[in-house]
């Protein structure tokens, strides 16, 4: 996620043809009352899994 975009401009830079797709695990605010944990990030990166997997799925069935 943190990467995506100079990733992606490097691939376009190539001629490559790109897709990205990220997830968000962390809002990124970082105060006291706000602590998010490691376990916390798999957690909602483990959430996130099975919609991804599908989302992957169909794209690749319509390529």
């Amino acid at each position: 996620g943190m990467s995506t975009v100079q990733e992606v401009i490097a691939a376009v830079h190539m001629g490559m043809k790109v897709f990205a797709m990220s997830v968000i695990t962390d809002i990124g605010i970082r105060e006291e009352e706000n602590v998010i944990t490691h376990e916390e990030v798999l957690q909602a990166a483990k959430e996130a899994e099975p919609k991804l997997t599908l989302v992957f799925q169909r794209l690749i069935e319509v390529l």
